[in-house]
């Protein structure tokens, strides 16, 4: 699947690209019918010292359907694992409501 990573305020490495590619990639098992995606990568500044500073938002196009999951963790990689797991969920949830209604 086609996906355009935006990081925010850093440049982020090829190592983590890949990582984020290969898990987002693996939705495809539960739902083939993704066109494209972007992923936005950022580092905020909490004032209280907070590890969970990184966000991962994944957003997955389907025909006529976006799928959305936004995660802070204190690593990119688990914020991902985080995303994914609840994209994995949801484009479940969408693939068994489409075919219901046929």
């Amino acid at each position: 699947m086609k996906l355009d990573f935006h990081s925010v305020h850093f440049k982020a490495d090829q190592k983590l690209l890949d990582f984020i590619q290969k898990k987002v990639d693996k939705l495809e098992h539960f739902y083939d019918r993704f066109i494209d995606g972007e992923v936005f990568l950022k580092v905020e500044k909490n004032g209280d010292n907070s590890r969970d500073n990184k966000v991962v938002e994944i957003i997955l196009n389907l025909p006529g359907e976006t799928l959305v999951a936004k995660k802070h963790n204190n690593s990119f990689e688990a914020a991902t694992d985080e995303a994914t797991e609840s994209l994995r969920r949801q484009a479940k949830k969408h693939k068994e409501k489409t075919y219901e209604k046929h």
